[in-house]
């Protein structure tokens, strides 16, 4: 595929990842999480990895590229939702002062053409990627079906659902090894230390209906050994957070990155 050709599928796409495809291509992502290239991994050379909540595939890429076997991107809600007609319906909720019906995201905004899931098809041709795709709620999938991985990402993902710590006994089920999660997180001024997790109500963070918690460190290291993980280590907690950016007065919010392993 010629240079200007796939720029012209590129500018087709809505994406969420920048990924770089080569010959001075580079997707225009609307993420605003720093890269996981960017931290610590676990060793993938030779790992099975299941990647849940792929969307356009960037971090199912990087395990590739990593070394890992065998790589499977999961997702559903990104690569299925109409999200031009839900925002639609959003923006309605938002001027009528109601909370959305969360449910309609699998009815009348489900397209199972799978419109969101362009990206991460092209980005794979692309880079002669061998990742597998793999479309379901990983939250009514069983070990069965998914399979047992050495390596789960699950990467911002927590937080946009309403059963996070049943979440999160999926996630083992499916885990081997190690799970690396990522997730928007919370620090309550004067609450240092303490295992809480804030609920945000209707579009209260960023302006998204489908964000609703935010835990602390604290919280979800607990949570996941709750679930059946031995140990956790923090990667990105709140120490190497900017808290100047931050009104002393206010919860703080901060990207976490946690490796649980089993």
């Amino acid at each position: 595929m010629d240079k200007a050709k796939l720029q012209a599928r590129v500018d087709e796409i809505q994406w969420c990842h920048s990924i770089n495809l080569g010959d001075g291509i580079v997707t225009p992502g609307l993420s605003k999480t720093k890269p996981l290239s960017d931290w610590e991994l676990p060793n993938l050379s030779g790992k099975s990895v299941l990647d849940i909540g792929a969307w356009d595939g960037l971090n199912s890429f990087l395990a590739e590229q990593k070394g890992a076997s065998r790589v499977v991107a999961l997702d559903h809600y990104a690569w299925g939702v109409d999200m031009a007609r839900r925002n639609v319906y959003w923006d309605e909720c938002r001027k009528n002062k109601r909370f959305p019906d969360y449910r309609l995201d699998e009815t009348l905004f489900w397209d199972a053409s799978l419109p969101g899931k362009a990206g991460f098809d092209l980005a794979k041709e692309v880079l002669g990627s061998k990742v597998e795709s793999k479309v379901g709620d990983f939250m009514k999938l069983t070990a069965e079906e998914v399979g047992v991985f050495d390596v789960v990402f699950f990467l911002g993902v927590l937080y946009h659902l309403r059963d996070p710590l049943g979440a999160l006994e999926k996630v083992r089920s499916f885990t081997k090894e190690v799970a690396v999660i990522e997730t928007s997180a919370v620090v309550v001024p004067g609450h240092e230390g303490e295992s809480l997790i804030r609920y945000y109500p209707a579009d209260e963070l960023e302006g998204d209906f489908g964000n609703y918690f935010g835990p602390s460190e604290e919280a979800l290291s607990s949570m996941l050994k709750s679930v059946g993980f031995s140990r956790t280590m923090t990667v990105v907690g709140p120490s190497k957070v900017k808290t100047s950016i931050f009104r002393k007065s206010a919860t703080q919010i901060y990207r976490l990155l946690v490796h649980a392993f089993v």
